[in-house]
């Protein structure tokens, strides 16, 4: 195992080097070449802070104000799903109602749908809602965060409701003896010993949207581009410039780092919830 995490983190290694190599050493050498001559090297911090302060080509706009972008699209895009999907598990498991198993069923089966095949679809439903409505969807940040929810929603209540079928049924009846409500049960029981499963979806959402490129660009395009379009800006028109793609990858990455090493201790609790009793 350890051989292992050494080779897979080879790249990552590699791209360390690089953001902090001038730009005629990255282009002219291997970074593997720094270890035969390693304080012979000439290393520099420029590279981080011109892709922070300078403009991404293609987009206008610095890194830094495409990181929050990047925050804007991905912390609604999270929580949405999220509170659509608690309220969904908590009915398929704890109400009675004609069809549940089929519905569920058919939410199951939604995950096999790829994004990509409902681009140009959803275009189209964007178009027809500016057309009948006035209201222009394209090009602004909810027409990405509808997207990411919803596509989010089969696996999220799937993951949720595995994870609250887990939860001690007595203690649910106790309540309704008690005389709760399903609202009040929702949100003083249901949702507070959900957490590890709430939290192990979360990381998993951010993730994806915060590393999305195709949604964003499609949706939101270079009006406000996120961190992802700023990182392909950073190579330049001729591929030259990797090494602030490298700076600017350690950048994006702080984030998503963050938010996993915060909620880590749910991350296992929540993903084999509901394998075995």
């Amino acid at each position: 195992m350890g051989i292992i995490a050494v080779l897979w983190m080879v790249p990552a290694i590699g791209l360390l080097i690089t953001s902090f190599r001038t730009t005629t050493a990255a282009q002219s050498t291997g970074w593997w070449t720094v270890f035969g001559n390693l304080f012979g090297t000439e290393w520099t911090l420029d590279n981080y802070s011109n892709a922070l302060t300078g403009a991404t080509s293609g987009t206008g706009q610095s890194l830094a104000a495409e990181f929050l972008n990047s925050v804007a699209v991905a912390v609604p895009a999270t929580i949405l799903p999220l509170m659509i999907s608690a309220f969904a598990a908590y009915a398929f498991t704890f109400l009675q109602f004609r069809f549940k198993e089929f519905y569920f069923a058919v939410i199951v089966g939604l995950l096999v749908v790829p994004v990509q095949i409902s681009l140009i679809p959803v275009l189209q439903l964007y178009k027809s809602i500016t057309q009948a409505t006035g209201l222009q969807i394209t090009g602004t940040f909810p027409a990405a965060w509808i997207v990411h929810s919803a596509f989010a929603l089969p696996l999220c209540i799937y993951i949720l409701r595995n994870y609250m079928s887990t939860l001690p049924v007595a203690l649910i009846e106790a309540a309704r003896v008690d005389g709760a409500s399903h609202f009040q049960i929702f949100w003083r029981l249901a949702v507070p010993m959900s957490l590890p499963a709430l939290a192990s979806f979360a990381i998993f959402q951010f993730l994806w949207v915060w590393n999305d490129y195709l949604v964003a660009y499609i949706f939101i395009g270079n009006t406000n581009p996120v961190l992802q379009q700023g990182l392909l800006g950073l190579l330049g028109q001729y591929g030259s410039g990797w090494n602030l793609v490298a700076a600017g990858s350690f950048i994006v990455l702080i984030v998503p780092l963050v938010v996993f090493l915060s909620l880590q201790r749910f991350f296992v609790r929540g993903l084999t919830a509901g394998s075995v009793k």
